[in-house]
């Protein structure tokens, strides 16, 4: 077993100095359940109070499902309060709470809050995907591809495990640039995702995840085939992943739950498939599928778009072309004016 004392230490220290820019004096609010990692909690709380802010942690008993699925589970008036009084906020909760009820208040209620997406952190995680990064390189990088993709408008993904989609973006619609970053009020995502919705009724093809799909899945061991029409899942085929997926899917009684809600190029240069979703749609060269609840980021007029809760998928090896011009080759960076960036970060 391996410690990693003094390197949790410092990835606990750059999270809260760095990413978050916390104060002394501010209130910082970490949420976990009884799944999580204590010692990324205790570490992240250490270090936020060296820093004199006034660490929180709120320990909650592990949810049977994530987001509004959860909220049977959760104290959701106390949770609210608290979250709603707070000057930041880092989830290491292994069932997330993004997109629950508290999430939904905190964010609506409180405009100062800064929110950090770290589900299900471990202490080897955290050091390798928040203490060993190039910020400034990485950050460079992602601003590129933001750049290319919100100018785009006719795009095609294709795999080698089948994927055959293509779409219009949604030029209208914000995209989410995750760097890292929680300095600025809102919700923020550790670094190496760019996410956007594309006009859901263009999404027509075939969507193959052979990564990882959580919930309820989480690594995968065999593809699941995905007949996709006018953003609709309309045929799902495989083995019995497959199966449960499909069944998954159809128990919510709901057909937005059928229905895809965003996608997402994935690139963190120390990323790997390990079945923990933060870390599986960041794996560099993968694109990510949401399904499920349209969060308020992707919605025109920031209204969500309901549903009772909301799934990830990976589709390894992508290869992508934006109005014709080809960024990706079965993961690989192809681009010329990324090409360069992606050798400095170790992506050949």
């Amino acid at each position: 077993m391996f410690l990693y004392e003094y390197e949790l230490a410092n990835a606990a220290t750059i999270l809260t100095k760095e990413l978050f820019k916390l104060k002394p004096g501010e209130t910082f609010v970490i949420t976990a359940d009884t799944e999580s990692n204590l010692r990324v909690v205790n570490a992240t709380a250490a270090a936020a109070h060296a820093i004199g802010a006034k660490p929180m942690v709120v320990l909650l008993a592990s949810p049977l499902g994530v987001s509004e699925a959860a909220d049977p589970m959760l104290p959701i008036e106390p949770l609210t309060a608290a979250l709603t009084k707070a000057d930041a906020w880092v989830e290491f909760n292994n069932g997330w709470l993004l997109y629950s009820t508290p999430y939904n208040k905190a964010m609506k209620a409180n405009k100062t809050l800064r929110y950090l997406n770290m589900v299900g952190m471990n202490e080897e995680m955290m050091i390798r995907l928040i203490g060993r990064v190039n910020y400034p390189v990485l950050g460079e990088f992602l601003q590129k591809v933001y750049d290319i993709t919100i100018k785009g408008k006719d795009f095609r993904f294709t795999t080698p495990a089948g994927t055959h989609l293509q779409f219009v973006n949604d030029q209208e619609r914000r995209i989410s640039l995750s760097k890292g970053y929680a300095e600025k009020p809102g919700s923020h995502f550790l670094a190496g995702q760019i996410s956007f919705a594309p006009k859901f009724e263009t999404i027509n093809g075939t969507l193959v995840f052979d990564g990882a799909v959580d919930p309820p899945l989480r690594k995968l061991e065999e593809p699941i085939y995905m007949t996709v029409e006018k953003g609709e899942i309309v045929k799902v085929e495989g083995g019995s992943e497959a199966r449960e997926y499909d069944r998954w899917m159809n128990s919510w009684n709901h057909p937005q739950m059928r229905r895809l809600a965003h996608t997402a190029w994935s690139f963190h240069p120390n990323a790997k498939l390990t079945g923990n979703i933060v870390e599986d749609e960041r794996v560099w060269g993968a694109t990510e599928w949401g399904i499920g609840a349209v969060g308020p980021i992707f919605s025109h007029e920031d209204i969500p778009i309901y549903a009772p809760s909301h799934s990830d998928g990976i589709c390894m090896n992508t290869s992508a072309w934006i109005d014709g011009k080809q960024l990706l080759d079965e993961g690989k960076v192809v681009h010329k004016d990324l090409i360069e960036l992606a050798k400095r970060l170790g992506k050949e």
